[in-house]
């Protein structure tokens, strides 16, 4: 039995694509535009031992699976043509023929690419999931790779959250500059004004809130991410107004601030921890304070884990939920929801920038990085934009006040920002 066939003996359907192996046997349209080249018998181990998503990111990301006629910082088009594809069990029989094909050695498990090993807090704090240190390893994982590396997929901006198009035809920093405007007009913070942002990241929110004279403390657990905001405060003059400090958000303890942003924050908070998440930020603002979440969401509220390829490989431990879930804990804090949209369409934009920066500047990502981790960014980029496209993941940003004792809002009559 051929590795096309082994390959043949578990889909569903025709392949969308070609599939060549290491031992010349081939499989799907000859005349494919894009074709995958199984180039070693660790790659058929890989998808042998791990079926489906996490096998395939395996040998990719080992290189053991090549593809032609798409870029690997941007497989958006693999990804489309893969999406289609349906695996089951094979039978019997076939499975019996595929061993014999591929021997004891194809059937055990090889290691994985480094990028997956689990770290030491992985295999043995299993019960300590979102603790102060579990977290700010997850954190580090995938925060602390490389300064550059993110300026040259990000841009500019140094923005790692969803972008707001003000239309189609807008530059990702003209959308990122917008996307900072929508918060702080929301948020409704003017000259004086005392802001916290959580999950500050490299200091975008904290830098533009500044420029418009409000008072920023901004908390990042990524201790890369804390020097660069720092440097780029100092560097734009803003030192007087700023503050950005390398910390757990649950170690700030100042309250009375006029606002909180949670920008990207929530899907490392832990669903069951909402509760906690929310009070604090209660905690922290003065009555008649507002708290903009901003933050990847799915279109159910049910339970739904992310996955093996992005909890090994980008983001361990992250959780998503519904903004539902999001909305009632909130409302059971005590938070009154005064507004919620959904931004999904405009990520998936922002995802397909970042891919393309990424082709743009692949050999010195690579040089950065290596072309291992440079792999996983664009395989995981490009799958985000798909299931941004697709309704799969959604963002929604939700505007929420701590309520005055006499019940106002002390605001304009909504919206008061314009969109």
């Amino acid at each position: 039995m051929s590795i096309a066939e082994i390959v043949e003996s578990v889909v569903t359907g025709p392949l969308p694509i070609r599939l060549v192996a290491y031992d010349g046997s081939a499989v799907g349209p000859p005349d494919a535009p894009r074709v995958l080249r199984l180039r070693t018998p660790r790659a058929a181990a890989y998808l042998g031992t791990a079926p489906g998503d996490l096998g395939l990111a395996r040998a990719y990301v080992a290189g053991d699976l090549e593809v032609e006629g798409v870029h690997p910082g941007d497989p958006y088009d693999l990804l489309v043509d893969l999406a289609g594809i349906h695996f089951h069990r094979p039978t019997a029989a076939a499975a019996i023929e595929a061993a014999r094909t591929l021997g004891l050695r194809g059937l055990a498990p090889p290691p994985p690419p480094v990028q997956e090993n689990l770290p030491r807090w992985r295999r043995a704090a299993v019960g300590l999931r979102h603790s102060l240190l579990r977290d700010a390893e997850a954190i580090s994982h995938h925060y602390d790779v490389s300064n550059r590396f993110y300026e040259l997929v990000l841009g500019p901006s140094m923005t790692y959250t969803c972008a707001c198009y003000p239309d189609a035809s807008a530059s990702l920093e003209e959308a990122q500059e917008n996307k900072y405007r929508l918060v702080l007009e929301k948020l409704g913070l003017g000259r004086g004004d005392r802001l916290l942002d959580v999950g500050c990241g490299w200091g975008g929110m904290v830098r533009h809130a500044a420029r418009h004279g409000v008072r920023v403390v901004g908390v990042t657990l990524s201790r890369e991410q804390a020097e660069w905001a720092r440097a780029a405060v100092a560097r734009e003059g803003l030192a007087d107004l700023a503050e950005v400090r390398h910390a757990d958000y649950r170690t700030i303890t100042e309250t009375g601030f006029d606002a909180v942003s949670s920008i990207g924050l929530t899907e490392h908070v832990g669903v069951r921890r909402y509760p906690g998440y929310f009070g604090w930020v209660l905690d922290r603002l003065r009555p008649g304070g507002l708290l903009l979440n901003h933050c990847i969401t799915r279109p159910h509220n049910r339970r739904q884990e992310t996955g093996p390829f992005i909890d090994r490989y980008v983001f361990p431990d992250g959780e998503l939920t519904g903004s539902g879930r999001i909305i009632a804990a909130a409302q059971n804090t005590g938070f009154e929801v005064l507004h919620e949209e959904n931004l999904r369409e405009h990520y998936a934009l922002t995802l397909a920038q970042w891919c393309r920066n990424l082709v743009e500047h692949w050999d010195e990502c690579v040089a950065e990085v290596g072309e291992g981790t440079a792999r996983v960014w664009g395989l995981y980029m490009a799958g985000s934009r798909l299931g941004f496209e697709r309704g799969d993941v959604q963002l929604h940003q939700v505007l929420a006040l701590r309520p005055q004792p006499d019940g106002s809002t002390g605001r304009p009559l909504r919206p008061w920002w314009s969109a």
